[in-house]
C-alpha cells in the first residue's frame, strides 16, 4: 500500500472510531482508534520526512484510544529535539506532553504560533495552558476549539466531531483540569 492509500484507511478507521465514541461504544472506539494510529504510523513512514500532520493524528489516536505513551516516543525519536515548521512543532508538543515532559513542549508551542491557520493559535494555546497548569486559560482555549468544530461544515472524517477537543480533555484529565465542554461535536467523557 502507498502512502495515500494508508492515509485514507488511517482515515476511515479514525472515522468509524469517532462514530462508536458519539454512540457510547467505547470497546469499538478504542480498537478503531488503536489501529488508526497503526495506520498514520505506517503511512508516516511511506510518505517521506515532512508530513508531520501523519505524526499529529497517529498521537491524537494514540490518546484518544488510550495509550499515548509509545506514539510519542516514537514520535519524539523522529523529530529528535527541534521542530522547524508548524505541524512538526504540534507533533513534538503533543509527544512532549503526552509524556509529562511540559519544558521541552514549551518551545514546540511557540513553533506552533508561527502557523497562519487560527486553529493552529487555538490548540497552542490550549497546550500551553496545559503545560503551565493554568485551567482558565485551558477552558477558554478549549471552549474556542470546541466552538470551531462545532461551525464546521466540513469535518475530516466527515463525522461533526472535535477531535482535538476530545484528545485535549483526555491530556486534562490526568492534570485535573478537563472542563467537559457540551457541545453536539463532543462525546461525553467518562
Amino acid at each position: 500500500m502507498d502512502d495515500q492509500e494508508l492515509l485514507r484507511e488511517a482515515i476511515a478507521l479514525e472515522r468509524t472510531a469517532q462514530q462508536a465514541l458519539l454512540r457510547g461504544d467505547l470497546a469499538r472506539s478504542r480498537t478503531a482508534f488503536r489501529d488508526a494510529a497503526e495506520r498514520y504510523r505506517q503511512s508516516w513512514e511511506a510518505a517521506g520526512p515532512r508530513a508531520f500532520g501523519r505524526l499529529v493524528g497517529m498521537l491524537k489516536a494514540s490518546v484518544l484510544w488510550g495509550d499515548g505513551g509509545h506514539a510519542a516516543a516514537y514520535a519524539r525519536a523522529q523529530l529528535g529535539d527541534a521542530c522547524d515548521s508548524p505541524p512538526a512543532c504540534y507533533a513534538l508538543a503533543l509527544a512532549a506532553l503526552i509524556q509529562g515532559d511540559d519544558e521541552a513542549a514549551l518551545p514546540a508551542i511557540d513553533g506552533m504560533r508561527a502557523a497562519e491557520e487560527p486553529a493552529f493559535g487555538r490548540t497552542a494555546d490550549a497546550l500551553h495552558a496545559l503545560a503551565h497548569g493554568d485551567r482558565d486559560a485551558y477552558e477558554r482555549a478549549v471552549t474556542a476549539i470546541v466552538a470551531d468544530f462545532a461551525a464546521r461544515e466540513r469535518h475530516l472524517t466527515g463525522v461533526a466531531f472535535a477531535d482535538t477537543a476530545v484528545m485535549l480533555e483526555r491530556l486534562a484529565a490526568p492534570r485535573a483540569m478537563a472542563v467537559r465542554p457540551a457541545s453536539k461535536v463532543m462525546p461525553v467523557l467518562g
